[in-house]
């Protein structure tokens, strides 16, 4: 799966132009892709994390699944009382092991991760904190499980599912599983990210989601499913979000500028990045990556591509 060379080469490559973001100080990595060309871009070659945009992948890669009639999105998963929907939208009552101090700790002392029946154990991962499908709680765990689900139906690692089902169907390449520090950094054990981790250039990110969003993997009814809409809050103070909603692995709602997009945010040590793609009119497809940086400062990058003209 660790192919190099974006393919981007094979559609029109409009002349690109580097954007800095006065409001945050600095200039941001961040890529602006329009019927897959590139329009404005800089720093969009380097490989980077896609810490919790790997979610999107992920779903992704199960509704293929249920496309294929290999998962169901609404029956009970063995032994289980929620649903695979349920989990893809963070609605099954699982807890979240990044309340665990120790997990941090760990972390930021640079020791291996733990084995997952460990992780699972210390999360007491077994005891529901509410009744699937009445609430809303992100869970990293629930993901986890997802990963669980789709390398069992395949019988493939998940570097390898994600490649067959989503990444090389959308034309993708460049973009690799991080199994371990050998694949990654030796300052960071990428397997602390339990539902997998994906590194690419994030201008494959956006492809990956203008594809998705815009193309024909997913028959409609599972693409509408995918973007149906569970409110989880209101405004966040220093975000873009008017309307926070989240759907089947992506973050959803409406901005504080009006706009609809679809995406996910994610972070981790030492970065964060955003990738996110307009939904109300064709303004293309954002992706924006900072060493240092924090969700705010990568979705408020995402939001100044996404509102230039073309």
């Amino acid at each position: 799966m660790r192919q190099r060379g974006a393919d981007t080469g094979r559609r029109r490559r409009w002349p690109s132009r580097r954007l800095s973001f006065p409001k945050y100080g600095r200039v941001i990595s961040h890529v602006l892709v329009r019927e897959g060309a590139v329009v404005a871009s800089d720093g969009d070659a380097a490989d980077v994390p896609w810490w919790s945009f790997t979610k999107t992948v992920l779903a992704a890669a199960a509704l293929a699944l249920a496309r294929d009639s290999r998962l169901a999105l609404d029956e009970p998963l063995p032994r289980r009382p929620y649903t695979l929907r349920q989990l893809l939208q963070h609605r099954a009552g699982l807890t979240e092991y990044g309340r665990l101090p120790a997990y941090h700790e760990a972390v930021e002392r640079n020791e291996d991760a733990w084995p997952a029946d460990e992780m699972l154990a210390r999360a007491a991962a077994d005891r529901l904190v509410y009744e699937p499908g009445k609430g809303w709680g992100y869970s990293n765990i629930g993901y986890y499980f997802v990963r669980r689900l789709i390398e069992q139906t395949t019988n493939r690692t998940l570097g390898d599912a994600l490649d067959h089902l989503v990444l090389r169907p959308l034309g993708v390449a460049g973009v690799h599983f991080a199994a371990d520090r050998t694949h990654y950094s030796p300052d960071y054990d990428p397997r602390w990210v339990y539902h997998g981790l994906l590194v690419g250039p994030i201008v494959q990110a956006a492809l990956t989601l203008q594809r998705l969003l815009a193309g024909d993997l997913l028959p409609p009814p599972l693409l509408s499913a995918m973007c149906d809409r569970y409110r989880v809050g209101g405004p966040i103070a220093g975000r873009p979000w008017k309307a926070p909603c989240y759907g089947l692995g992506l973050m959803i709602g409406e901005t504080t500028g009006g706009e609809l997009i679809a995406g996910h945010t994610g972070g981790g040590p030492g970065s964060a990045v955003a990738v996110y793609h307009r939904l109300d009119r064709p303004n293309g497809t954002a992706a924006a990556f900072e060493a240092g940086g924090d969700d705010a400062a990568v979705e408020g990058a995402c939001m100044t591509l996404l509102r230039t003209r073309p």
